[in-house]
């Protein structure tokens, strides 16, 4: 007669022989696709993130002045210091010594940093000694669990 095996010794098993893989198809988020059996190639996260590599650095996120582009504290931003800052793009910036995440708004010959949050106050940077802008955030990744 065989011993019977514990539900922890199956369920060890079953992990072993389960591993995630990249679909091909890609899933839908409005109406339901057919399934696709394809898988992909093995997906490189830098690889897929980064533009640029002489170029990139990643830097996580403390804070909600970002909320409203959704980024958010936990999350790392993928930063290009290869791609020319314009108005409208999100970048990373030292201001008077302190690393900010803040979308870039030029008025004239002012520059603001400005918080994708209401209840931040706009940084008007007057003085180019006052503000470097490290690069533009080109990607975010972000971790659920």
């Amino acid at each position: 007669m065989t011993p019977k095996k514990s539900s922890s010794s199956r369920t060890k098993e079953v992990k072993k022989k389960t591993s995630p893989v990249l679909y091909a198809s890609a899933a839908s988020a409005g109406f339901p696709a057919p399934g696709d059996d394809l898988v992909e190639k093995v997906l490189d996260i830098g690889t897929y993130m980064v533009r640029n590599p002489a170029a990139t650095f990643f830097v996580r996120v403390a804070g909600d002045s970002m909320k409203d582009a959704h980024i958010t504290t936990g999350d790392i931003l993928v930063v290009d210091r290869s791609v020319s800052p314009t108005s409208g793009a999100i970048v990373v910036a030292a201001v008077f010594g302190e690393l900010v995440v803040k979308r870039i708004k030029k008025k004239g010959v002012a520059l603001l940093l400005v918080s994708e949050n209401e209840e931040y106050e706009p940084i008007r940077v007057e003085d180019e000694g006052d503000c470097v802008i490290w690069g533009v955030v080109t990607g975010i990744v972000r971790k659920y669990a």
